[in-house]
């Protein structure tokens, strides 16, 4: 059984989240790394499944660089565009970033919020994209990256 404090807190936080996907029609879920060095820091959206998308997840980035990926491309979503697996994502005012979609094989180990957003279990999770990134200096992990495989793991070999 769990706590009450425990089930007052999450009321609160569904009832905030409820509010801001209500406002924006998507909320930006942050997830700092964990203590284990397996555990990268990472952001999701939750919103975007219900306009008919899967939710974003970006990993390894800090949670202002996050939030501001995650942003631009929820909105973009609710402007009515569908980004694809394979699709290289760049913009012209952030010309160093590059972003490719990928599907991540286990939503439901990453995106728990949006599945409890959307009373979902694990095993029926809300679908999700991966935003693989690159910047200048580092190639994306297939071109050799030079940053550590924990910074940013490929799709569907971490767990939150």
């Amino acid at each position: 059984m769990t706590d009450p404090r425990t089930i007052a807190w999450l009321d609160q936080e569904d009832a905030h989240l409820t509010r801001t996907i209500r406002a924006h029609q998507w909320a930006v879920q942050y997830v700092g790394a964990g203590e284990d060095p397996g555990e990268p820091p990472f952001g999701y959206t939750v919103g975007l499944y219900g306009l008919g998308h899967p939710e974003l997840v970006v990993v390894g980035l800090e949670a202002g660089a996050a939030h501001d990926i995650l942003g631009r491309l929820a909105g973009e979503v609710r402007d009515g565009r569908d980004l694809v697996p394979g699709e290289l994502v760049r913009w012209p005012d952030w010309p160093e970033l590059r972003l490719t979609v990928e599907v991540l094989p286990n939503p439901g180990d990453v995106v728990l919020v949006a599945n409890r957003f959307y009373r979902r279990p694990v095993e029926y999770s809300v679908p999700a994209h991966q935003l693989t990134w690159a910047v200048p200096g580092h190639d994306f992990p297939w071109e050799g990256q030079e940053i550590e495989p924990d910074v940013q793991p490929r799709p569907g070999t971490w767990r939150a």
